[in-house]
């Protein structure tokens, strides 16, 4: 398994070095990752636990390091992760099912 914790400083450490490359775009992707927070429609525990949720369907393993640390600094129990991940897995079994018609939609042309 993953040394998340280890992880999480390696990737931070690259994205540092990024963020000099291309200071723009760093600056830009803070804005647009800050932005929903602004609103205070949903509380930091719910955008966390979606941000888990899109981390699995996305694959991304810098995403679900950085999440999991916030959801626990939320308070999120093990219990609502697990919950937001299942909705995760129904998502993509459900994206799975409608790319499967489309591929039978195609295979008739």
């Amino acid at each position: 398994m993953l040394d998340w914790t280890e992880y999480r400083k390696e990737l931070a450490g690259r994205l540092g070095e990024f963020s000099q490359l291309t200071p723009g775009t760093m600056e830009g992707y803070k804005a647009l990752a800050s932005a929903g927070s602004k609103t205070g429609h949903l509380d930091a525990k719910t955008r966390e636990l979606i941000a888990l949720a899109v981390a699995v369907t996305t694959r991304c393993d810098g995403c679900i390091a950085v999440h999991t640390k916030a959801a626990k600094a939320t308070g999120a129990s093990r219990e609502e992760v697990a919950e937001a991940l299942g909705v995760a897995v129904a998502l993509n079994a459900g994206a799975a099912m409608v790319y499967s018609a489309r591929a039978l939609d195609a295979l008739e042309t």
